[in-house]
């Protein structure tokens, strides 16, 4: 296949009942998840009905047009938009002649080619072999044609083709390797927790800008483009705030809407990150339609990986390219931004140094001119916000704020001072 060859697709919906807007933007985000795979959208087929046909997905009288079309425009595959049964995926594998796919083996793909980390591979194929495994009867004969292309790549054609036996066990093995890799995270957070470092995660749906808000904060490197998923392995930066306070930084996966329950078992350890964290940036893109939708999908999630407890910093971003409608949340603080404006940023971290604070406690004490490492360590280590040398004690008088859990916030409290 030519490297420029963009497959092309039709992308097939069923709309149930009275949701209208929801359904339309759910095509539209398909249609940008095929974009993002490197596909070609030539047509969007869609049908209303009271329910999912439970054999075909669509009527039979829709089917036999989607056959016509497949003919007329010379597709390569044709993508629903639901997650198809192991029956669905058969019969309608057996009606027409290009490959079949579903929505959750689109984004299981663009995860293949987005993981880059040992981890993120590993999580991705699980999560494949799990979604194949019931459907091995379904695609039957299709699997011997697949040779690449949307919806193929991760795992190959040859793992594809082998029994559920050989699949089974290799899901054990990738199980056992994935505990060795979550093992060494969690030794290195636990590393991090004793150092007792502030940290914070950017989190929020996919394509809201975290990697390009996450590189201009922090001194990184993370893949920052316009695409879905543009990020899928968790990185962590130091980023230091206004007052010189040094924090961690950690960039995670984008949110989706109807992510696929075996990617979100998987990406439970990679997801782990957010949990640590004393603070969550919380971003949202000020200039899509459906801001709102995006908004609480990330909320709904959060609740589920139980991580709704976490302080939260709404970071309304792409104000340059903001809906003229556009209303904050007032649920949790927000501030509105864009992520390429340096003012901007400073403002946000001036928030985020806000923020930090109110986790924190005070302290006033009075350390000794040789005790030049505790005085380096309050620049970094803790939010100092006086700092004034005395020359009748030979002494520093510090006042600011840092954590009660942190080793530091001990040997201040040796040298406390009394107002």
């Amino acid at each position: 296949m030519e490297q420029n060859y963009r497959e092309k697709a039709i992308l097939v919906g069923c709309q149930l009942n009275d949701e209208d807007e929801r359904f339309l933007y759910s095509m539209d985000e398909l249609a940008s998840l095929t974009k993002t795979a490197q596909g070609e959208v030539v047509m969007t087929v869609t049908q209303k009905r009271d329910r999912i046909h439970p054999s075909t997905y669509i009527g039979k009288g829709k089917l036999e047009e989607l056959a016509n079309l497949e003919t007329e425009l010379e597709a390569d595959l044709i993508i629903f938009n639901d997650e198809l049964s192991p029956s669905q995926l058969r019969n309608l594998s057996k009606e027409l002649d290009c490959r079949v796919i579903d929505r959750t083996q689109l984004i299981l793909d663009i995860f293949a080619g987005r993981a880059r980390s040992k981890e993120g591979k590993l999580q991705v194929e699980l999560a494949q072999l799990q979604y194949m495994l019931p459907r091995l009867g379904g695609q039957g004969l299709e699997l011997s044609r697949l040779g690449g292309g949307i919806g193929t790549r991760g795992p190959g054609e040859t793992k594809l083709e082998s029994d559920r036996r050989h699949i089974r066990r290799k899901i054990d093995e990738i199980k056992n390797q994935l505990q060795v890799v979550v093992k060494h995270r969690e030794r290195y957070r636990e590393r991090r927790k004793r150092n007792k470092a502030f940290q914070i995660a950017i989190a929020g749906y996919t394509n809201a800008g975290k990697s390009t808000l996450f590189n201009r904060l922090s001194i990184a490197e993370s893949y920052e483009e316009n695409q879905l998923f543009a990020t899928l392995d968790p990185m962590t930066r130091k980023m230091i705030l206004p007052s010189g306070y040094s924090t961690l930084l950690t960039d995670t996966v984008g949110f989706i809407q109807d992510l696929p329950t075996s990617l979100i078992a998987s990406f439970r350890s990679t997801l782990e990150e957010v949990k640590e964290a004393d603070l969550l940036l919380h971003v949202v893109d000020s200039s899509n339609p459906d801001y709102e939708n995006h908004q609480r999908t990330v909320r709904d999630l959060m609740k589920e990986l139980e991580m709704d407890h976490i302080p939260q910093l709404t970071v309304y971003n792409k104000k340059d390219q903001m809906l003229d409608d556009f209303i904050p949340s007032t649920e949790h603080k927000h501030i509105v931004i864009s992520a390429y404006d340096e003012k901007d940023r400073g403002l946000l971290l001036q928030k985020i140094e806000k923020a930090a604070i109110e986790l924190m406690e005070s302290y006033s004490a009075l350390i000794p001119s040789t005790e030049g490492k505790l005085l380096a360590q309050l620049k970094s280590e803790t939010i100092l916000r006086e700092l004034a040398f005395q020359e009748n004690d030979q002494a520093y008088f510090c006042k600011g704020y840092s954590l009660s859990d942190h080793p530091i916030t001990g040997a201040i409290k040796a040298y406390k001072y009394q107002l």
